[in-house]
């Protein structure tokens, strides 16, 4: 894998790294659970195959954008994403192990990735970051409690914006965090 592309970030026992190869196997059952997945509208898992997961890690080394495994002393929790836009990353994360939920973890991952996105000097040489963007299901109250607590801007609600799994329509919740907002917002992590 290119070394640039390849990330790995550290705080006390908390890692955000690339996913990797033999992370394929976790990732496939975490994406095919519906316990997992159902915040992201998919209650039924996303039903892909190992085949299909080693291909979008192998992706990783194509591109800026990354697939990433997050750790908890070493220990695999769960799985954020980001996709470079033009001046923009579009994140994601999920806490898929429940027995680390709800303890503040994904707070914390959401502040480092932000801080790695806006700060690394290589990332934002290739492309230049502005701000950064996500959006949850705007029934995952926990998820945009933790935005909005964080700094994030909710931009706005979709409603009925897709249907999921089983028919039933969806709403969602665009929320950004601009560069300037970053460092007013981080002075207070």
């Amino acid at each position: 894998m290119n070394e640039q592309r390849k990330i790995r970030i550290r705080q006390n026992n908390l890692t955000i790294r690339s996913a990797e190869v033999t992370d394929a196997e976790q990732l496939t059952t975490w994406w095919n659970e519906g316990t997992v997945k159902e915040h992201a509208g998919f209650p039924n898992g996303l039903n892909q195959s190992l085949e299909e997961t080693i291909e979008q890690i192998k992706s990783n080394e194509r591109r800026l954008s990354q697939i990433c495994i997050i750790e908890v002393s070493s220990i695999p929790i769960g799985e954020m994403s980001y996709r470079i836009g033009d001046r923009y990353a579009k994140i994601g994360i999920k806490i898929c192990d429940v027995s680390y939920q709800n303890q503040g973890l994904g707070k914390k991952f959401i502040e480092m990735l932000i801080d790695f996105l806006f700060t690394n000097e290589v990332l934002n040489y290739a492309v230049p970051i502005d701000k950064i963007v996500l959006d949850t299901n705007l029934k995952n109250e926990r998820a945009r409690h933790i935005y909005e607590e964080i700094g994030l801007m909710k931009l706005r609600v979709n409603e009925d914006a897709w249907e999921d799994q089983l028919g039933q329509m969806q709403s969602s919740v665009d929320y950004e965090m601009t560069r300037e907002r970053y460092g007013l917002c981080r002075k207070e992590w």
